[in-house]
């Protein structure tokens, strides 16, 4: 089971080199997520529509090891955007993917931009 969630390496900005076209915008929920498959990832991509916001992780539960996080609900811990696993309500930053609950296990998070009322992603060389 830890080799499916090796198969989320964390990406930065300043990594991109690839950036995948999702999805058309309007086909994302306001204030809710969906999931979106590239290559033999799932990721989920949230549009936080109450912030003008956008945020993309890996769509796969750490803790249960199923595909549910674009399920969860998106909220804010003070400043900090995140999102509850519906499964278990462990809650995630949407930011850098740290558990907020104090848990060991953290979810991979991915850069988002909107270009032309597309969702972009974006991956590093190792999956571009």
């Amino acid at each position: 089971m830890i080799d499916l969630l090796e198969k989320y390496p964390k990406v930065v900005e300043d990594e991109v080199v690839f950036w995948y076209k999702a999805a058309p915008a309007s086909a994302f929920p306001e204030n809710g997520g969906a999931c979106v498959k590239y290559k033999d990832l799932q990721i989920a991509v949230f549009n936080f529509s109450r912030k003008g916001e956008w945020y993309a992780c890996q769509n796969l539960c750490p803790h249960r090891m199923q595909m549910i996080l674009s399920r969860g609900m998106i909220g804010s811990s003070g400043e900090e955007p995140k999102v509850a696993c519906p499964f278990h309500k462990k809650t995630f930053s949407l930011k850098t993917g740290e558990n907020l609950n104090g848990d060991t296990c953290a979810i991979t998070t991915y850069p988002v931009k909107i270009e032309d009322g597309y969702v972009y992603v974006g991956f590093d060389s190792g999956y571009s």
